[in-house]
């Protein structure tokens, strides 16, 4: 009869849990060791055995581990959580508790030297696709309206950046959201911020700060996903990681690199005594310039007034009324001439008038002869016997009648 576990299970044949839990226990025990590397996120020590876990460097994947005593004491460094390490490991599934553990038979820190050349192949590649291009730099605002602010809880680089902010400009505005600036839960909590307040439109700049930290300490700024959220980000960013001899590629990919938090203040928020004094300089100079010109303007126009032309202002009274006098003398003088010659015309014309008149003729004894309706007669058959006539003479007329 076949053992127990030999046949698939079916419905009316189960495994006993015991039975799958073994065939578990063999598939995975047959894996054997290998070497893998991750990042310790707990390290905790337990009657000289130490119990932890190893994440990977880029996805969200974690396993146990377990560091016999013995295995412990061949161990040559210092490991703790937040370390970068290769480690050699096997397997195990606990069948009575149902759970994988990796048993660790090494335990090394990843080289410096491992870690820098992958930090540049990524730099080169992100340089290569041109996120750290100068012409993808914006400037900073010259006075943010509010100012957000990455930051761990109650750290120091959160202090120094709201003083030294405050000091310079008491009225500046701060939004403060808090991230872990190390360990694993950093990359994702300092991405989620600075998309938060990328987001906020009354946001004008963003400042990522920490208090500095040793190489791997810094790592996080460096992860691939949080440089490419901050190139996504239409917003100004500064980073201010505090820090010297390492630079992050977030030191790259921002808009300004600050050497500390405290420098990051400096350069995103203006001092209001320097302002105030840049407008009392400007003030002066504006005032200076424009009295210099008042100064040449009141010259030019008191030369202008020493000229004989404008020393005195009766040449101007005495040459007009000269002008009027020689002006009234002409057009005297031309009325006179006019007058004469229009009277000697009248004269003329009075003369030839005169001449032509029927009057004349009347005075020299001529008559004119009218009938009833006014014509002149000119023949005795106009004016048969009894006709009424009107004899006009030199002076006067007379009544007549034809007979």
């Amino acid at each position: 009869m076949p053992a127990a576990g030999d046949e698939p299970p079916t419905i009316d044949a189960p495994w006993p849990v015991a039975v799958l839990s073994n065939k578990i226990r063999g598939y995975i025990e047959r894996l054997g060791t290998a070497w893998v590397e991750g990042e310790i996120v707990q390290w905790g020590a337990s009657g000289g055995n130490v119990y932890g876990k190893l994440k990977d460097l880029s996805v969200d994947a974690t396993v146990s581990f377990t560091v016999w005593s013995s295995v412990k004491a061949r161990l040559t460094g210092d490991f703790k959580q937040g370390d970068r390490v290769i480690a050699l490991v096997k397997p195990n599934y606990w069948v009575k508790g149902g759970t994988l553990t990796m048993q660790v038979y090494e335990l090394r820190h990843v080289g410096l030297g491992d870690l820098l050349e992958r930090l540049e192949r990524l730099r080169a590649q992100l340089k290569a696709e041109g996120l750290f291009d100068v012409s993808r730099k914006r400037p900073l605002p010259f006075l943010p309206h509010r100012i957000g602010l990455v930051t761990g809880k109650d750290s120091d680089a959160e202090k120094d950046v709201l003083r030294n902010a405050q000091l310079r400009w008491p009225a500046v505005d701060f939004r403060v959201v808090h991230a872990a600036v190390q360990g694993d839960r950093m990359v994702g909590e300092v991405t989620a911020a600075i998309r938060q307040l990328d987001a906020d439109p009354e946001v004008d700049v963003i400042i990522v700060a920490r208090g500095g930290g040793d190489f791997q300490n810094l790592l996080g700024f460096s992860d691939e996903g949080l440089v490419r959220a901050v190139a996504a980000c239409t917003t100004p960013m500064v980073s201010a990681i505090g820090h010297e001899a390492d630079r992050p590629l977030l030191d790259d990919v921002a808009d300004l690199r600050a050497s500390t938090p405290t420098d990051a203040a400096k350069r995103v928020v203006p001092d209001v005594s320097d302002e105030l004094n840049r407008v009392q300089q400007a003030r002066a100079r504006l005032s200076s310039r424009l009295t210099g010109i008042l100064a040449t303007e009141v010259d030019r126009l008191g030369q202008l007034r020493s000229r004989p032309v404008l020393a005195g202002a009766d040449w101007i009274i005495d040459s007009r009324s000269q002008d009027l006098t020689r002006y009234v003398a002409r057009g005297t003088e031309l009325l006179h001439r006019t007058l004469e010659r229009a009277g000697s015309s009248v004269v003329e014309l009075r003369s030839q008038l005169r001449a032509l008149s029927p009057q004349g003729t009347l005075d020299r004894g001529y008559a004119i002869v009218q009938l009833p309706d006014g014509h002149v007669l000119r023949s005795s058959d106009q004016a048969p016997s009894g006709t009424e006539l009107l004899i006009t003479v030199g002076v006067g007329t007379v009544p007549a009648v034809s007979k």
